[in-house]
C-alpha cells in the first residue's frame, strides 16, 4: 500500500471519528438563571427539567441552571435573553408587559384563587397568542407560563391590619406597572429593587418593608430582617419559564416539542413543592421568631380595584373569567 493511500485511509479514519465525536455532542446548550437558592421549588424544578431534558433528547439539548443570580437580576437575564445571548430565566410574567401590555393580567391582584386556575389559563389559546406575540416582538419564548411561587404576602417590621397601616411605609416590589400599582394601591410606597439587594436594604433601612411568597421569605433568610408576615395574598405569583428566541430556534421541531412539553410537566411539579412547601415555610418563620398573621382581606381588595381600570386590564380580566368558566 502506498504512503498516499495510507495516508488517505488515515484522514478518512480520522474524519469518521470526528464526525462520530462531534455526533455524541449536545446540538444546543441553554443556559437559564434563576435570582433563587437551589433548595427552593423553583430551583429543584429547574433542576428536575435540566435532567428531564438531557434524557429525553439523548443528550442533543444540554440545560444549564445557575441559581443565585449567577446570572444576574432578573431584568438583567431578560435583556440579556433579548440582546440574543444564551440566556433563559425564571419571570413574573408582568415584567414582559412592557412588550405585550395584556400579560400583566397573570399579575393582576387578587385574580386566581387558586393554582389550577392559573395553569388552566396558561395553556388556553387566548394567552398562548400572547406568547406567540411576544416572540415576534420582544425576542422571548415562554416555554411554560405556569411555574408557581406562591401567594405574595406583606413583609413590615410594625403590625398592619388595612391599608391605612402601610401608610409612608417604603415596600420593595417587582418593577412592573402592575406590581407597582398594586403596592400604591395597598397604601404603601413601591419601591422596586433587585431581589438579591433585599435582605441588605430591610437590614440597613432604606426599605421598610417587602412582599414575598412563603419559600422565598425562608429561602432568603428574610425572617433575620423582619418582624411582621401579614397574609395579604394579594398577589399569586405565577411565572414563567422563558429563553431567547436565538436560542430557541437552534433546537429542531421534535426537540422544540420535548422542551416545551417538560418545562409545563416540571412547571406543574415546581408548583406543586411551592404548595407544599409554602404552609411549613412559614411555620418555620415563625418559629424564628416573626409574627405571622391572618387579615380581613375585604379593605385591600376594594383598595386595589383601581387597578385594572388604570391599568387597562378589564378587558383581561373578562377573558381570564370566561376561560376559567368554560
Amino acid at each position: 500500500m502506498t504512503f498516499a493511500r495510507k495516508g488517505r485511509l488515515l484522514s478518512a479514519a480520522l474524519a469518521t471519528c470526528l464526525a462520530l465525536a462531534a455526533g455524541a455532542q449536545a446540538e444546543t446548550t441553554l443556559r437559564i438563571g434563576t435570582v433563587l437558592a437551589p433548595n427552593d421549588p423553583m430551583g429543584q424544578g429547574l433542576d428536575k427539567f435540566a435532567a428531564e431534558v438531557a434524557e429525553a433528547t439523548g443528550g442533543e439539548v444540554v440545560v444549564e441552571i445557575f441559581h443565585n443570580s449567577q446570572l444576574g437580576d432578573t431584568t438583567e437575564m431578560l435583556d440579556q435573553a433579548r440582546a440574543g445571548a444564551n440566556v433563559g430565566t425564571v419571570t413574573d410574567v408582568a415584567r414582559l408587559s412592557s412588550f405585550v401590555p395584556s400579560l400583566a393580567i397573570m399579575s393582576a391582584p387578587f385574580l386566581f384563587d387558586t393554582y389550577e386556575q392559573a395553569d388552566k389559563f396558561a395553556l388556553s389559546d387566548e394567552y398562548l397568542a400572547w406568547g406567540d406575540e411576544l416572540a415576534e416582538k420582544a425576542g422571548l419564548v415562554m416555554l411554560a407560563s405556569n411555574w408557581y411561587q406562591g401567594a405574595r404576602h406583606a413583609l413590615t417590621q410594625k403590625p398592619i391590619s388595612g391599608p391605612a397601616d402601610l401608610a409612608g411605609v417604603r415596600m420593595r416590589t417587582i418593577g412592573a406597572p402592575v406590581w407597582i400599582e398594586t403596592i400604591r394601591a395597598m397604601g404603601a410606597e413601591p419601591t422596586p429593587i433587585a431581589w438579591g439587594e433585599v435582605y441588605s436594604a430591610l437590614q440597613l433601612g432604606s426599605i421598610d418593608a417587602a412582599e414575598a411568597q412563603p419559600t422565598a421569605i425562608w429561602g432568603a433568610k428574610l425572617y433575620e430582617v423582619i418582624e411582621n408576615v401579614t397574609k395579604t395574598g394579594h398577589i399569586q405569583l405565577v411565572t414563567a419559564l422563558v429563553i431567547s428566541a436565538d436560542s430557541w430556534d437552534e433546537l429542531s421541531d421534535e426537540n422544540k416539542a420535548i422542551v416545551r412539553n417538560l418545562a409545563v410537566e416540571n412547571g406543574r411539579y415546581a408548583s406543586g413543592l411551592t404548595i407544599e412547601q409554602g404552609e411549613e415555610a412559614l411555620a418555620k418563620v415563625a418559629e424564628a421568631g416573626v409574627t405571622v398573621s391572618e387579615v380581613d382581606l375585604a379593605p385591600f381588595k376594594e383598595a386595589v380595584a383601581k387597578v385594572y381600570t388604570m391599568l387597562d386590564l378589564e378587558t383581561e380580566a373578562e377573558i381570564v373569567r370566561a376561560v376559567l368558566a368554560e
